[in-house]
């Protein structure tokens, strides 16, 4: 029997011995494989795929070749692989999973003669030659070549027991791979099909022989059929399901398992069996074992608790407290009493009455200690500050605030100042702090609309007829003017002066315009607060603040891999109004109002 094993070469039945990630062995997870396979042992390590050694639920040994999916890529790949899976449909596979947090595939061992021993006979049967390259074809198809996958012989039949998963390759590549495996299977003597002679009807001979012996067979089968032997079904109750199921297929009877749960029996017991104890079954017959199997619980977290207050959330989710092993707490800082750290940690997976051990502090050997100034970090920084010092948070009060929600506004001891180890810390931190909508202001006035003056009258010259000291008709007496018209030039007469009455200006005010409204230069404190995305395009990130006083620079360029997933946050001293602005390589990338 063969499968994926790290002892045998690369492409014939082995996983690449060069994918360990180091001459240690590998500490496999304490935790079953989706709850269903216990690791064994870590049998290879390629890029994002682990392949382990596990034990199923029924005892059998297995493989699990777990997929860790963390990009959109990586889960692509997954699903191409398993693609190729459903088209190959390897002997090998038992199982495929896909789900948000699993990604695996689970393999069997397969009997047979690996590829690599049946190349090396001397002698190759044409049909297994033609059977392998046909197989080359299959997996070209689905994007693999011959070298990925571990394959053994039955008689002239190649089955795939094992398919790692591989990077994309051009139709090229995987020709180039193929043409390595099938030359050394083509190599040596190959016996050709035999061709059918003359005479070759003689051979009906020997089959009507045996279909009279398959008759005589049939006949014997029937009669079992109809009148099968019959067994006494034994009591299997209260033992493990794998023992149980060895009991009953002595027997010759079927075995299936379904999951129930019992608080009075261990993990993994049989709870019921279907037909009863001491029921005639005949032989071949199924029997139904309910194995006690409950539902996982989620480990509550007890850190910074004391033993007895930790009691309550183990009780409260159906677990015990396990060992207790006592441990100084000067390096971490915890008070005597206190627990330090527990296993299996918060929020891991396990099963209803199992132990949870915890680390217990004997207490810090300095007997007083101090912290530093906890204003304008947040409650979480805070309170791991806190516990880092020896210090135990144990009042929070909330005010409203203009910082940012969570933010520490002052503390209890002062900064810096000495106090006995375990003393309680105060905080005060900022809550969202009511605004009301502010009174629109009034509309800026609209300027009257623009009128043009009206066209001077043209000049005429005067009457020549006319007797000195009259004037023409419907001229208007000297000195007066109609209202509404502008006076115009009198001409001079000859050899005397006249005098010129210049055309008054239009003394009408322009209209009234508002008055550009004022700049905020107000000197004020602002919080820069700016969390950089896990998946940042390539570059140099810088920020910027643009303020009342111009554009200035906070934080010069740092290389996108160093700030990725990071926070940005810190205190800006701005005049006015202000706003942050993200750089990528000089050019804007984002803006972040100052709060």
């Amino acid at each position: 029997m063969t499968g994926p094993d790290s002892s045998k070469p690369a492409g014939q039945g082995a996983a690449p011995a060069s994918s360990q990630s180091s001459q240690t062995p590998p500490t496999p997870p304490t935790q079953p494989i989706d709850g269903k396979y216990q690791v064994l042992r870590e049998v290879s390590r390629t890029g994002n795929v682990t392949l382990y050694e596990v034990r199923a639920a029924e005892g059998v040994t297995r493989q699990v070749a777990w997929f860790e999916v963390q990009t959109p890529a990586e889960r692509q790949n997954f699903h191409a692989y398993r693609t190729a899976l459903r088209s190959v449909a390897p002997a090998g596979l038992t199982d495929v999973v896909a789900r948000p947090g699993a990604y695996y595939a689970v393999w069997q061992p397969v009997s047979g003669t690996p590829l690599a021993e049946a190349a090396a006979q001397p002698t190759k049967r044409q049909e297994m030659v033609e059977a392998v390259e046909a197989l080359g074809t299959r997996l070209a198809d689905a994007g693999f070549a011959l070298s990925d996958a571990d394959i053994v012989m039955q008689g002239d039949v190649p089955l795939v027991a094992y398919l790692r998963p591989a990077a994309p390759r051009t139709p090229e590549e995987i020709a180039a791979l193929n043409a390595g495996v099938l030359g050394g299977l083509r190599g040596g003597k190959v016996r050709r099909k035999r061709e059918r002679r003359p005479g070759a009807w003689l051979t009906f001979v020997p089959g009507l022989f045996f279909l009279s012996g398959a008759g005589w067979l049939g006949a014997q089968a029937a009669q079992i059929y109809l009148n099968p032997p019959v067994g006494e079904v034994s009591s299997v109750t209260s033992q493990p399901a794998a023992e149980a199921a060895r009991t009953l297929t002595k027997k010759g009877f079927r075995v299936e398992y379904t999951y129930g749960e019992s608080g009075t029996l261990p993990i993994g017991m049989v709870i019921r069996q279907e037909p009863e104890a001491g029921t005639s079954l005949p032989v071949g017959r199924q029997v139904i074992l309910t194995v006690n199997k409950p539902a996982p619980l989620v480990v509550p977290k007890v850190e910074d608790l004391t033993l007895a207050q930790a009691a309550g959330p183990l009780g409260d989710n159906a677990l015990k407290l396990g060992k207790v092993i006592r441990v100084d707490g000067t390096l971490t800082r915890t008070p005597e009493g206190r627990i330090i750290a527990q296993i299996p940690p918060a929020g891991a997976s396990t099963q209803r009455s199992q132990p949870v051990q915890v680390l217990v502090s004997t207490g810090v050997r300095s007997e007083e200690t101090f912290i530093i100034d906890l204003r304008g970090l947040t409650f979480e920084q805070a309170r791991d500050w806190a516990r880092a010092a020896g210090l135990v948070v144990t009042e929070v009060t909330r005010e409203p605030s203009d910082k940012t929600e969570n933010t520490v506004l002052s503390q209890e001891p002062a900064p810096f100042a000495t106090v006995p180890v375990g003393s309680p810390v105060k905080l005060v931190v900022a809550s969202v702090k009511y605004t009301p909508p502010s009174v629109p202001t009034e509309p800026l006035p609209i300027p009257p609309p623009y009128v043009p003056p009206p066209p001077p009258e043209p000049i005429t010259a005067p009457d020549q007829t006319q007797p000195p000291g009259t004037q023409p008709p419907g001229s208007q007496p000297s000195g007066s003017q109609p209202a509404g018209t502008q006076t115009q030039p009198t001409p001079a007469a000859p050899g005397g002066s006249a005098t010129d009455t210049a055309p008054q200006p239009d003394t009408a005010a322009p209209p009234a315009t508002s008055a550009p409204p004022a700049v905020d230069t107000t000197p004020r404190q602002v919080n820069l607060r700016y969390t950089f995305g896990t998946e940042l395009p390539g570059g140099t990130y810088s920020i910027t603040v643009q303020d009342a006083s111009g554009e200035r620079e906070i934080m010069p360029g740092v290389p996108a891999a160093q700030v990725a997933g990071r926070l940005a946050q810190a205190p800006i001293q701005v005049q006015g109004n202000a706003v942050f602005i993200i750089r990528r390589d000089g050019a804007e990338y984002a803006r972040v109002p100052a709060q």
